[in-house]
């Protein structure tokens, strides 16, 4: 089972409002930081520090792979 640190998804919510900054007068996120946001929190609340991958919805588990993937290449 693979797994997801918080840091990493920090890092990764991070890269998409970079890629994607917030807008409208909420400053509402992207859809991919935003589908990482939620299991972020999550994690706080709980005081989680890993979360296997496949808890994440479809969204968080495509956004953190395409971060990976481009950590990797650069």
């Amino acid at each position: 089972m693979l797994y997801v640190t918080i840091q990493e998804l920090e890092a990764a919510i991070n890269y998409w409002r970079s890629q994607s900054p917030a807008e409208g007068e909420e400053l509402r996120l992207c859809l991919e930081a935003s589908a990482l946001a939620k299991p972020y929190a999550l994690m706080i609340v709980q005081g989680a520090q890993r979360v296997p991958l496949d808890v994440l919805d479809e969204v968080a588990r495509s956004a953190i792979k395409q971060f990976i993937k481009t950590k990797q290449t650069t």
